[in-house]
């Protein structure tokens, strides 16, 4: 029954995989979202400083400080994160006019221009209201630099543009190349921007956040994350990186890590669970299924095999990184594994998020780099309740995997056996008559 899941797995879901992993679009949301990834830290950094005076209290020189400044703390996360729509516009032109060979200075440049045409609001005194430049116009700005590249990539394959002579120069030939291009494309979004604002009352952005509601609202449902991360654990036991979930699951992880921080900033309950440190330092705690438990016997195992595999291991599990283990012992394509890993794993991996759900642990307002298992946690949302929830997690992994690695153990055991007695050509007895004949060369 396995190998017959096994080849369905193999027949069809790798490929999806594989198609979803290359395709352009995808690939150039993936990308923007990971390169925003410094933007995240930075703006979450910025909020540690205002948790200080409540842990040490305010009457002192360091919290005093810190209140009196927090106006300067907050640029970077006003600069940064509350753009960060803007950044990822940019970004996604970038990699997709990289994968059409197109000029890409003036493809960013269009995207950025499409995505400020549905984005842009203004204040009651005339000024810019920046509301959806930050994760609120997220989606606005997948799809506005999306569709900008592809008309860029129209125009110049229908030739829409105005050729200079050669004598001209390059960068003065592309400024008059691009006027065609731009007409287009800034037509196309001002009649998209009228239709809206005139027939449906409301920005694209909010139409694009009303469609997705049921989506992103899912995520914050603790039985719709259970299910997602044990997709993740199946996807990984057949070999896939679960990361080709991230073109979907990044940029709603992303705007709630932001809505939490702004909420965080307001001294507003946080509103979100599902956010990138969460999912790193929770979902993944010692990587994608909760795998620990396994490194902690493969430690204590008497197969020299599997020994030396949780040796290799262990460290790379302390941080979040279990492919040594996954390819090692291996959890991969193994049906002994299967239970504990994928149907085990992604429960044990949203305990936490549980408890969150249910207000025994406070919900993340920080996405820390890799510093180490416990330590991640803890940093996600300054609850020493998180460090609670991982000993939980680590306590369950090593339980639940007990049984089943008893059982590879076994197995591995009588298969080295078996090579030790393969290794030597001569039978113990054949070398006990050697002995006796006392031969001397």
């Amino acid at each position: 029954m396995f190998d017959k899941f096994e080849a369905f797995m193999s027949k069809y879901l790798t490929p999806l995989a594989n198609k979803m992993d290359k395709q352009v679009h995808l690939s150039a949301i993936k990308k923007s979202m990971v390169a925003m990834t410094p933007l995240l830290i930075i703006g979450s950094f910025c909020l540690i400083p205002e948790a200080i005076p409540n842990m040490i209290g305010e009457n002192n020189a360091v919290s005093q400080w810190i209140l009196a400044n927090l106006d300067i703390i907050y640029i970077p996360y006003n600069v940064g994160m509350a753009l960060m729509s803007l950044y990822v516009s940019a970004i996604i032109a970038y990699h997709l006019s990289n994968s059409y060979k197109l000029d890409y200075p003036g493809a960013m440049s269009m995207a950025v221009l499409a995505f400020l045409m549905m984005a842009v609001d203004y204040t009651e005194d005339g000024g810019i209201s920046t509301t959806y430049f930050g994760p609120k116009g997220l989606f606005a700005a997948m799809a506005a630099s999306v569709v900008a590249v592809e008309l860029f990539r129209w125009c110049k394959k229908k030739k829409f543009t105005i050729k200079m002579p050669e004598s001209v120069p390059d960068f003065v030939s592309r400024s008059f190349e691009m006027i065609p291009i731009s007409v287009i494309i800034v037509g196309f979004f001002l009649i998209i921007r009228v239709v809206c604002v005139n027939f449906l009352n409301t920005l694209p952005p909010m139409i694009f956040t009303n469609i997705l509601a049921p989506l992103v609202g899912s995520m914050d449902n603790p039985l719709a994350f259970t299910f997602l991360q044990t997709i993740s654990c199946l996807l990984f036991f057949f070999g896939i990186h679960p990361s080709v979930l991230s073109p979907i699951t990044s940029p709603i992880s992303t705007q709630f890590l932001a809505e939490n921080i702004a909420a965080y900033q307001a001294h507003e309950a946080l509103p979100h669970f599902y956010t990138g440190g969460s999912i790193s330092a929770f979902a993944n705690f010692t990587g994608t299924g909760v795998t620990f438990g396994l490194v902690f016997w493969c430690l204590l195992s008497k197969s020299k095999a599997q020994k030396q595999i949780g040796r290799v291991a262990l460290i790379p599990s302390l941080f979040g990184i279990n492919e040594p283990i996954l390819f090692g012992a291996p959890i991969v394509l193994n049906p002994i594994f299967f239970i504990p890993y994928v149907l085990c794993g992604g429960i044990i991996g949203t305990i936490p998020h549980w408890m969150m759900y249910f207000g025994i642990l406070d919900k993340p307002f920080f996405t820390p780099p890799y510093v180490g298992v416990f330590l991640e946690g803890f940093l996600t949302n300054l609850d020493y309740m998180s460090i609670v929830a991982n000993a939980i997690q680590l306590v369950l992994s090593i339980l639940l995997y007990y049984p089943f690695f008893k059982i590879y153990e076994k197995r591995e055991l009588e298969q080295e056996k078996e090579f030790e007695e393969k290794k030597s050509v001569i039978s113990k007895e054949d070398e006990a008559l050697l002995d006796d004949l006392d031969l001397d060369f």
